[in-house]
Parts: C-alpha cells; sequence; structure tokens
C-alpha cells in the first residue's frame, strides 16, 4: 500500500496551477479518495482540446456536465451537442442529496447548487434556435468532401460555383444546388460549355444523387436562410456567465450525415472567423461532441482529412475541441493525439477483443507508481475516472484516479412548462426563426429558362410566320404567270389556230 502523504504530495505538485482552474475533483489511492488532493485543470489549457470516454452509464454525460457549467461559471461561452435530450436541466439548479454531499466531503469542496443561462437551438424543427447555413457559405470544396464525390465530380461542383458567382445567381439551399446541376446539363449546356467547359450528365447525376441522399437526411432543413452567426455562441449575461448553448439532435441520431455536415460546417465556421488568440489565458469557446463517433462513422476520407486539419488549427483561435464517446478508438488517432485532457471512465471486459481494446487504452495514459491502469479501467465506479491533462506549460499531469465532483445544477431534463419559459426568454428566437426564401438560383434560372422559352417561342413564330409569307407569295407569281399571257401567246394557243394547223398537216400528209 502506497503512503498517502507522499500521494498526496505527488498529487498537488503535479497539478499545481498559478492561473485560473477547474477542479474535477479529488485523486483517490487504492480505491478510495484522497481529500483535498485536488485535480485540478488550468484553464489556460482548455483549448487544448480532451476526451471523455467509456462504457455507458459510466458518467461521461455528467463530467461534461461539470465542465461545461465550471467553464460557464468562469465566464466561458460553451456549445453542447445533446444526443439524448439530458442536459437541458443545466438551466437549472441541483435539488441536492446527501449523497452529493457526502461526495464532496470527500473530495474537500462544499457543494453550491446552481444555474447556468442556457439557449436551446436546433438542427431540425424540434423547438429551439434553428440552426441554418446557405450552400454558398459551405464553398464548393467542403461541399464535395462532404458529399464524398470524385476529383472530377469535385471540378464540377467548382464549375457550378464559379458560373453562380460569375451571373450573381445566389445558391442559398439545395434546391438551388440541384436547380443548377440540372441546368448545366440541360437548358445552360451549350451557354456553360462555352464558357466553362463541358459537363458530363453522367457526373452530373451522381452529383444529384448524393445530394438527394443528404436531403433525405434532414439537410433541406439545415441549408438556407437566415445563417446561424457564430459570434451568437460568445454571449455572456449580465452576472458575467458564459451562456451554455445546447443544440438538440435527439431526433437526428439516426442521420449521422447531417451531423457531421452540422459539425464540420460549424467548425469551418469557427476558424475563418475568429481572430487568432495566442496564449490568452483562456478559451474563447469550447465545443462538447456528444456521441462523437457519428462525426467519423460514415465520413470519407477526404472529410476525415478536413477535420483533422480544422482541430489542428483551431487551437489557436481560443476553441477546444472536447470529443464524448465510449471508447476512444471512436476517435481517429490523427485526432486522437492532438487531445490534451482525457478523462476515461470504466470500461467494460466481456469479450477478449474487449480486453485487448482496454490494453491498448491504457498505453495512451502516463505511466503511474500508484496505478495498474488496465486493471483501474475495468474497476472505476459511477462517477470515477482516470484524468491526465496538460499543465500550464504544456506538459502531462500525474495520472490520477478521481473521484468526480456532482454537477452544480439538475441532472435531469427540463419539465416542459420550465422549456416553454426558457424558449420564451431568448433573444435568438426573433432573430433566426422566420423562414426566408429570397430570390436566387432557383427562382433565376427558372426566370431565365422561361424567358428563354419565350424568346424561343417569338422566334419560332417570327420563322413560321416568314415561311407562310414565302409560300403564299410563290403561288401568287406563279398564278400571274398562268394569268399575264402576251397576245401572241394567246393567239398560238387558241383552239381554232390549233384546229387550223391540224386540218392543213392533214392535207399535207394526204
Amino acid at each position: 500500500m502506497a503512503d498517502t502523504q507522499v500521494f498526496f504530495d505527488h498529487i498537488n505538485e503535479g497539478y499545481k496551477t498559478k492561473g485560473d482552474f477547474i477542479t474535477l475533483g479529488a485523486a483517490m489511492l487504492d480505491g478510495e479518495a484522497v481529500t483535498n488532493a485536488l485535480v485540478k485543470i488550468p484553464l489556460k489549457t482548455m483549448n487544448r482540446h480532451g476526451l471523455i470516454a467509456g462504457a455507458t452509464g459510466t458518467g461521461k454525460t455528467k463530467t461534461l456536465q461539470i465542465l461545461a457549467e465550471n467553464l460557464s461559471e468562469k465566464g466561458v461561452p460553451v456549445l453542447l451537442m445533446d444526443m439524448k435530450g439530458d442536459l437541458s436541466g443545466i438551466a437549472q439548479p441541483s435539488p441536492g442529496h446527501p449523497k452529493i454531499d457526502e461526495r464532496h466531503e470527500k473530495i474537500g469542496i462544499p457543494f453550491e447548487p446552481k444555474k447556468f443561462p442556457v439557449e436551446i437551438l436546433s438542427l431540425s424543427e424540434q423547438d429551439g434556435v434553428r440552426l441554418r447555413a446557405t450552400v454558398s457559405e459551405f464553398g464548393p470544396v467542403l461541399i464535395s468532401r462532404i458529399l464524398g464525390v470524385s476529383e472530377t465530380q469535385a471540378g464540377i461542383i467548382s464549375i457550378l460555383f464559379k458560373y453562380c458567382d460569375d451571373n450573381k445567381l445566389p445558391l442559398l439551399d439545395l434546391k438551388d444546388f440541384k436547380k443548377i446541376l440540372q441546368y448545366s446539363t440541360e437548358e445552360g449546356k451549350a451557354e456553360i460549355a462555352k464558357e466553362y467547359g463541358r459537363i458530363s450528365p453522367a457526373s452530373s447525376g451522381a452529383i444529384l444523387r448524393k445530394i438527394v441522399e443528404l436531403e433525405q437526411q434532414g439537410g433541406d432543413l439545415f441549408f438556407g436562410e437566415k445563417s446561424f452567426d457564430t459570434d451568437d455562441l460568445l454571449r455572456v449575461d449580465e452576472n458575467g456567465m458564459g451562456y451554455i448553448n445546447i443544440v438538440r439532435l435527439t431526433d437526428i441520431q439516426d442521420r449521422p450525415k447531417l451531423f457531421s455536415t452540422f459539425m464540420l460546417c460549424l467548425l469551418a465556421e469557427v476558424y475563418s472567423t475568429f481572430p487568432e488568440q495566442g496564449d490568452s489565458g483562456r478559451p474563447e469557446l469550447v465545443i462538447f461532441i456528444d456521441e462523437a463517433h457519428l462525426i467519423f462513422k460514415e465520413a470519407s476520407d477526404a472529410l476525415l482529412d478536413q477535420i483533422e486539419s480544422i482541430v489542428k488549427l483551431i487551437r489557436s483561435k481560443g476553441v477546444g475541441l472536447y470529443f464524448v464517446t465510449q471508447n476512444p478508438t471512436d476517435v481517429p488517432d490523427a485526432v486522437l493525439s492532438q487531445l490534451g485532457l482525457k478523462v476515461q471512465h470504466a470500461l467494460r471486459a466481456f469479450t477478449a477483443k474487449d480486453r485487448k481494446a482496454i490494453k491498448l487504452t491504457a498505453e495512451n495514459y502516463p505511466i503511474s507508481e500508484y496505478y495498474k491502469t488496465d486493471e483501474v479501467l475495468t474497476s472505476l465506479g459511477i462517477g470515477e475516472a482516470l484524468v491526465s491533462a496538460l499543465n500550464e506549460k504544456g506538459i502531462p499531469t500525474p495520472l490520477a484516479a478521481t473521484l468526480l465532483r456532482a454537477p452544480m445544477s439538475r441532472m435531469d431534463v427540463l419539465e416542459d412548462d420550465e422549456l416553454t419559459d426558457l424558449l420564451g426568454e431568448s433573444k435568438l428566437i426573433s432573430k433566426y426563426n422566420k423562414e426566408l426564401d429570397r430570390e436566387s438560383a432557383y427562382e433565376l434560372l427558372n426566370e431565365k429558362i422561361e424567358t428563354a422559352n419565350q424568346e424561343e417561342a417569338k422566334e419560332k413564330a417570327r420563322k413560321e410566320k416568314e415561311a407562310a409569307s414565302r409560300s403564299s407569295s410563290g403561288r401568287s407569281r406563279s398564278r400571274r404567270r398562268r394569268t399575264s399571257r402576251s397576245p401572241l401567246e394567246k393567239v398560238l394557243t387558241s383552239p381554232t389556230v390549233i384546229r387550223s394547223v391540224l386540218g392543213i398537216l392533214t392535207k399535207i400528209l394526204k
């Protein structure tokens, strides 16, 4: 059995911080919490990304809730992906419980129930602030990667975006995108081929099928206006607490294409619009992605490359990304290697494959003289986790099996009337929930086609009229030729002269 005081000093020295921090809980030794051996995460390193992993029912969502509300308390805005619909209770204080008091007594910090400023967002028709983006905002490269098209088809998408830019045809929703695809191989075929090159109907058809697939997963709800301004994620309330923006995703769990499209669009928009932060000492925004495997589940290689690039670069914008999933292997190695904070809840070893996965997971954590990591991973209780973070110098902290603090807010969903009241207080619903369908590529191309058809009909009518006129003129000249013969012609062709000539010829022949 290790010496408790030595362990206490080991943890306090390893998690010492000069700047502001978040307390996750107290380190445990031999299965028991060591009071005041606090596991603290420096606020300065919260933009270094992180992972919250563990089997179902081990407390991942509550850990996410703890981090979110502590960040909010420090004035840092948060964005949460709520896949299971159980995070809205953050808007109400915890009712408290004797077991919570007992837990916090073991940890060595007081428990204080508290509610936090919450904004409910929605990707679908659920109640909340509607999240939308236009096709043009995505751009040809991102759209191509989301659709998973070939290099040739990606070139065609770039041509069509260029044509729309040159001809002032806004691409706002999928209806616009489908229309320009159809136009490129039908009515506008010759025009586009002349300026930009020929587009194969087979290629445009393949792209169209990809768009329909995205549309069937709810893409038609996401693409359009009014576009969500990412600056609205950075709000702070009158008490200096950062808003916790919760995206309700309970009805799109079976639509990973829509979820990954939204996440990639959001991350790309944040990266392109947020200023460089440098070493600011605190994050500007922290994003928690629950059920993170849905982003990577059906992503193409090109899409994974895009996600990996954004994860690597977005840290400089003061944005931290935290992936919440059951197993660390759900996250690609290239992304996993970028994660500074790792909170690993218990894993279950039911099969040989499970045991192998646990050994691989254990190898991702610092070696500790106090723990056999692979054994600890299977023995952790609910609300306990292995924690490894980065200190203020970017050095990994000692591995700590941690008894986690309890959330200060309610660990349950809002009642219907509470949700209605919360939505009624929103300042963003009136800004984003009005349906807009201004004139865009779909309407302008239809108008162009109709005008062209009218011109074609007029031209056809003009030609038919000219042809009829020429035909009528020809018949008139023919009649005039028949009726305007000379006097000599009339005499020579008269019946009397013909009979006389025939009579003379008859006498001569006799």
